[in-house]
């Protein structure tokens, strides 16, 4: 059973516990032999780990996404904590227990859930209105996007997360789109709903998030599309330019080719879809970079993806309320 978790690892510790070999890969010493990098994980986050020598007793028969043993001790480098390790073994089965690895959501799922079915049983649109009752009648479907993460690394990694992007979007559509008059907003929703629904075959998330073959060789806007098309025949009478107009949705929502877009978008629909996405995954995003730093510095360590640090502020006084942390 599992007892110590990353996030309570300090400096100077010796480590003998339970994570997941999310990477593992060999680099080369200055005189020419080989040492072991890795990445170790757990549901409270990773920890890079090296071993130097008796590489095949440190880690032979270990493969990346294994659950292991790790024994070693922990020292900081580079203002981040770094395993030396000086053992890792495979761990059995039923020594495992899924919810120590993955990260999830901190709202209810079903309730979640029930938040957006409910949302597009208010459309007034038959067509989409019955697309996507066809998702929600779908019960292996559905299982799998009450699960999934939003992504690997960046907004919503953990599990739940898409739905909880997802909810978050489509609450976004009534405060952000509504605001504007001429646009269809069943349309809105239902792209919303479908933008990222690929992501439930695009990762594998068991005991760590990673893409898994699907994912990697057609990306989940191609997979939300055939998903797409095989709801759309469950629909009598489908209207053809709605149709397209949906998938031009799902295809344009990163915004630009160079973000993997096959079209950028080129309806107001698109567009707005588009910006609320990036909103909510970049407020997600940085949200959890802040968090996950245990500083009370007013700046937060330099973020490499979006190349900048963030300004968080001074820390509040004790006597100042906390948010309100039901809030998507």
């Amino acid at each position: 059973m599992k007892k110590t978790f990353i996030d309570q690892i300090k400096a100077g510790e010796r480590v003998s516990d339970i994570f997941v070999l999310a990477e593992k890969s060999l680099s080369q010493k200055r005189d020419g032999s080989s040492y072991l990098n890795v990445t170790i994980t757990d549901r409270t986050g990773s920890m890079k780990g090296v071993a130097w020598d008796l590489l095949d007793q440190v880690a032979g028969g270990v493969v990346a996404g294994d659950v292991v043993q790790v024994q070693g001790k922990v020292s900081e480098y580079k203002g981040s904590l770094q395993a030396v390790i000086k053992k890792m073994t495979p761990v059995a089965e039923a020594q495992i227990d899924p919810s120590d690895f993955m990260p999830a959501t901190s709202h209810n799922i079903e309730v979640m859930f029930d938040r957006l079915v409910r949302k597009t049983e208010e459309m007034k649109t038959p067509c989409l209105k019955s697309l996507m009752d066809a998702f929600w009648r779908d019960k292996s479907l559905v299982a799998k996007f009450k699960r999934a993460p939003a992504a690997k690394r960046m907004h919503h990694a953990y599990i739940g997360g898409l739905l909880e992007h997802t909810l978050s979007m489509a609450i976004l559509v009534e405060r952000i789109a509504g605001h504007y008059s001429g646009i269809d907003m069943d349309l809105l929703l239902s792209g919303v709903v479908l933008h990222d629904f690929g992501k439930i075959h695009e990762f594998d998330y068991t005991l760590t998030i990673d893409y898994s073959d699907a994912g990697r060789l057609l990306s989940h806007i191609v997979i939300g599309i055939q998903l797409l098309e095989e709801k759309l025949k469950e629909v009598d009478n489908f209207p053809e330019e709605t149709a397209n107009l949906l998938k031009h949705l799902i295809i344009s929502h990163h915004g630009v080719r160079d973000f993997g877009s096959p079209e950028p978008p080129k309806t107001l629909e698109a567009v707005l879809l588009n910006y609320i996405d990036e909103i909510d995954s970049k407020v997600r995003g940085i949200r959890d970079f802040m968090a996950a730093e245990d500083s009370d510095a007013a700046w937060t360590s330099y973020h490499r993806i979006l190349g900048r640090h963030f300004y968080r502020g001074k820390r509040p006084h004790p006597d100042t309320p906390e948010p309100n942390r039901n809030t998507l």
